[in-house]
């Protein structure tokens, strides 16, 4: 593992940041580490490059931990033991909540796809209700599974339908398809006494949901991953008796999996019938294989070790660099070659559990980036594009919830999303925070309509980076991305090339056309930008000299926060545009389905 001191260091009280006046005071750091003390309790510490925006205790009634997230448009979706939060992100320096659902029944594990929520259940219960009780797992009568709610009303979800899977669902991941969604359930520790989980339990429950009528769902398969057993633990090494979680990447057809043990790779061609094709096991350094997370490419696993369960202090020189870290192994021709540990570099106290918890990728440009949860080591943005040395470029983190008591928090997932990064601490709450360093800033160009994160979505791959051009551009292929830099001249994108433009000055018009994707953000244009009969267009944040056209987009269409010296109008877009909650100022006039924009 390579690490350095990613830039300042600021700290921040919780006082302060409430009395909205404090003082951020830069302090050296020694290059082994970012800083030689542990931060107080409340304390807030990061490096200069990450701040945060906002935060939203918990509410009443979700004194429990959160958990997992989930994110759609401009609602963000947070678990908690005892429910679930949609919170309205469209202002991220003031999320507002949108609901609040109580249905007890941890870890209620999350994603949404479309009108539906799915909430896993891996706490026995006495019926499959919001108004459940705790039942022994023993008792035959008790139930575990999938939850489904209806959210098309986000002020108003509606449960629908319940799954009882075997051994529960500690997690799920989503598997979308056209007609019928997949849910893979991953739960484990089977025992002899529970009737609904007896061992050997090595599968991996498929529950089939046909999206027009969700309450059809069912259990359709439980595919055995691992016949021989599995890892049968010792050496400091988990007993495999199932997955933890899995991460699939459809757009791939491939499925990675954290399995206690073992570490392993499907093909997921057919989503009824998941097929393992790869296994890795680490009995030095790996206690339990927890979640997995592909770079961009697909050439590249990472695996997180959650030492402990989580609920240990594992950041400390006594366990060392190598354990409670992540793993980065290499992808080529289906078989995973371990590269490289990485860890945080900062020492956590003896009553703060810190471990590799849950990330996604940042998709910047010809960039292998990652921001992870380490509970209360707080938040981490790394990069393993030289996958046999990580380095950290950031991190934010709260101090001890006590200095005296063991106390579980800190952040349980951590994501990007449409250029900010959204965590979810187990005791203080719902936190949106702002990355600002030009190692992931083009990432800002791409934009997701949906993420959940263990269905791990395709951005486009840069086949031209321009940061300067004497003559313009010109493509009718492949992908051309602007980051930063000064382009003299017209930019003509067209025959079903994309364009990805990110701070970039364009002397000329911008015009793309013909079947690609339009993302310009935060970027100066000295001229006109023409969008016609694109797939998706993403125009944010810019100043624009001229007129900006948007017309016959057949996906998804987003102009916010422009600055327009012209006029803005659309037209015969199939999808009617939004602005995200952030208005245009057009000089002249807006026209057409953009004219309240």
């Amino acid at each position: 593992m390579t690490s350095h001191t990613p830039r300042g260091l600021r700290r921040l009280s919780l006082a302060g940041l409430a009395a909205t006046a404090a003082t951020l005071v830069a302090v050296a750091a020694a290059p082994s580490a970012a800083y030689a003390e542990i931060p107080g309790v409340d304390e807030i510490v990061s490096s200069d490059n990450l701040t945060q925006l906002a935060n939203v205790p918990k509410s009443a009634g979700f004194d429990s931990l959160n958990s997992d997230l989930a994110f759609q448009g401009k609602y963000a979706f947070s678990g908690n033991y005892n429910g679930f939060v949609i919170y309205d992100i469209s202002n991220p320096s003031a999320p507002a909540v949108v609901s609040e659902v109580l249905c007890v029944g941890a870890q209620n594990d999350i994603s949404v796809l479309g009108d539906l929520l799915f909430l896993s259940t891996d706490s026995s219960r006495s019926d499959d209700s919001c108004n459940s009780t705790a039942l022994p797992a023993s008792d035959k009568a008790a139930w575990e599974g999938i939850k489904i709610f209806d959210i098309s009303d986000k002020a108003a979800p509606k449960y629908i339908k319940s799954v009882e899977t075997n051994c529960g669902s500690h997690t799920h991941t989503l598997v979308p398809g056209k007609k019928d969604a997949y849910l893979y359930i991953s739960s484990y520790s089977p025992s002899s006494t529970y009737p609904d989980c007896l061992p050997p339990h090595d599968a991996v429950s498929i529950v089939k949901v046909p999206l027009k009528k969700p309450a059809d769902a069912a259990v359709i398969a439980a595919p055995n991953l691992f016949p021989d057993g599995g890892n049968p633990g010792g050496n400091g090494s988990s007993n495999t008796t199932g997955c933890h979680d899995i991460t699939v990447y459809p757009a791939k057809k491939i499925a990675a999996g954290a399995c206690m043990g073992d570490g392993i790779l499907m093909d997921i061609s057919d989503p009824e019938k998941p097929r393992v094709t790869e296994r890795v096991r680490d009995t030095t350094n790996f206690a339990f294989w927890h979640s997995a997370s592909f770079n961009n490419a697909g050439t590249k696993v990472v695996f997180t070790d959650e030492l402990g369960g989580g609920g240990g202090a594992t950041c400390n020189p006594e366990i060392g660099p190598n354990r409670g870290a992540d793993a980065v192994y290499d992808l080529v021709g289906g078989k995973l070659t371990f590269k490289s540990y990485f860890k945080i570099p900062r020492e956590n106290g003896p009553t703060e559990n810190c471990v590799a918890h849950n990330g996604s990728i940042i998709p910047a440009m010809g960039r292998d980036i990652l921001v992870q949860a380490w509970y209360q080591g707080g938040v981490s943005v790394w990069d393993f594009t030289d996958s046999a040395n990580p380095v950290e470029l950031g991190f934010w983190e709260r101090g001890p919830l006590s200095t005296t008591t063991a106390t579980t928090g800190g952040s349980w997932s951590a994501y990007y999303y449409n250029g900010l990064i959204y965590s979810n601490d187990i005791a203080k709450g719902f936190d949106v925070l702002k990355l600002d360093d030009p190692a992931t800033n083009s990432a800002k160009a791409v934009r997701f309509g949906a993420l959940n994160v263990q269905t791990q979505p395709e951005y486009p791959v840069c086949t031209t980076v321009v940061r300067d051009a004497s003559r313009g551009i010109s493509a009718r292929s492949g992908v051309t991305c602007v980051d930063g830099g000064v382009i003299r001249g017209r930019v003509e994108i067209s025959k079903g090339a994309k364009l990805l433009a990110y701070n970039a000055t364009v002397a000329g018009d911008v015009r793309v056309t013909g079947g690609g994707t339009l993302s310009l953000v935060d970027s100066r244009i000295v001229g006109d930008v023409w969008a016609d009969e694109l797939a998706e267009v993403y125009v944010a944040g810019n100043r624009i000299s001229g007129d900006l056209d948007v017309y016959d987009t057949t996906g998804t269409v987003v102009v916010s926060g422009n600055t327009i010296s012209g006029s803005l109008e659309c037209a015969y877009n199939k999808t009617a545009p939004t602005n995200d909650g952030v208005k245009n100022v057009v000089d002249t006039r807006e026209k057409g389905q953009c004219r309240t924009l």
